[in-house]
């Protein structure tokens, strides 16, 4: 008998068959839910596959403050796509999440107003060039979130950058048309400018998710406003990619803080905030009683509310100047004439 001990020689293991498991070698029923890896990719061939490893899902977060950080409560909830596919796990904003907002945005309206019309002109331009170069990503998640076709899609992301563009445009010229001099029976100059009102929290529409946050958030922004943004609860994930370009364009941290989750949840915490000085309800359009109750709560500090359109708005038409003047207040100056 040899001294040599024995070697175990390692078998090599047989692949799976095609709709078996590999360790239990029991056959997956058509019942099996997918994976959200799987649910995402389905009906393509995922890019990391095709080089021979997994993807990296992205990890989206809520915008506060210039930063990025997970919901407070460490809640998130599942978006799908029009087929019901998974697509992200998107932060469920909580009732402190709403605070953090506020404060970040208080803190930042100084500066913000404070800067030249001229200036948030040149910084709203600067956002349009970065969603230009991202024009790919964004189309692939409104189409994914609306049912879209691409071409439809693409579309729509045209028409937000060009929207952004128009907005920016408006930045020092909105004065010209919201202001003036007025003729007094005295000596007297008598001036009226426009002011931003403070911080606005705006609800985006439910069912335009990049174009319609576009044509809500920007006129807030360019006259001095600071945003506190509910996007879409359904198809949330182009206004959490909106906030990462805004990252990176010049945007001073606290000018657009970004809250996905519920829209009741999340709104009502905004509209009864004391230190909320606006509140748009584009994102109620279709539910009235919400509309109501925010507006309700709204008044007990006489918030200017801007409601939605009952009959629906077409986020495409011409938006016209409405929206830049709804979150404006006129500031009237005598002075008297030297002699």
């Amino acid at each position: 008998m040899s001294d040599e001990p024995k070697r175990k020689t390692a078998k090599a293991a047989k692949p799976a068959k095609s709709g078996t498991s590999a360790t239990s070698g029991k056959t997956a029923t058509s019942q099996s839910p997918k994976s959200p890896a799987t649910a995402r990719t389905s009906g393509r061939t995922p890019v990391g596959a095709a080089r021979g490893r997994v993807d990296v899902l992205k990890t989206y977060k809520l915008f506060i403050g210039g930063k990025f950080p997970r919901s407070e409560s460490g809640r998130v909830y599942e978006v799908t796509d029009s087929e019901g596919n998974w697509l992200a796990n998107a932060p469920l904003s909580s009732r402190k999440d709403a605070r953090d907002a506020v404060a970040a945005a208080r803190k930042a309206f100084g500066g913000w107003s404070g800067a030249t019309a001229y200036n948030r002109g040149q910084i709203l331009y600067r956002v349009a060039e970065m969603l230009e170069g991202r024009r790919e990503q964004f189309t692939a998640e409104v189409a994914a979130g609306e049912g879209l076709s691409k071409a439809a899609a693409s579309a729509q992301v045209d028409a937000a950058i060009d929207r952004w563009v128009w907005y920016a445009g408006w930045s020092d010229k909105i004065a010209q048309v919201a202001g003036g001099a007025n003729p007094v029976a005295g000596p007297f100059f008598n001036l009226s400018t426009p002011e931003p009102t403070g911080v606005v929290a705006v609800l985006a529409p439910q069912d335009s998710s990049f174009l319609g946050l576009a044509s809500v958030l920007a006129p807030v922004v360019v006259t001095g406003n600071t945003a506190l943004v509910v996007p879409s609860e359904r198809a949330p994930l182009p206004a959490l990619s909106l906030s990462e370009v805004l990252a990176t364009s010049d945007v001073p941290g606290g000018v657009v803080n970004v809250l996905s989750g519920r829209t009741r949840e999340v709104g009502s915490a905004l509209a009864a905030h004391q230190d909320v000085n606006a509140l748009d309800l584009a994102g109620t359009s279709g539910d009235p009683e919400l509309a109501k109750e925010l507006e309700t709560a709204a008044a007990e500090n006489l918030k200017r509310v801007l409601r939605p359109d009952e009959d629906g708005t077409d986020w495409s038409a011409d938006p016209g100047t409405s929206r830049l003047l709804a979150f404006l207040e006129t500031k009237t100056v005598w002075h008297p004439i030297g002699v």
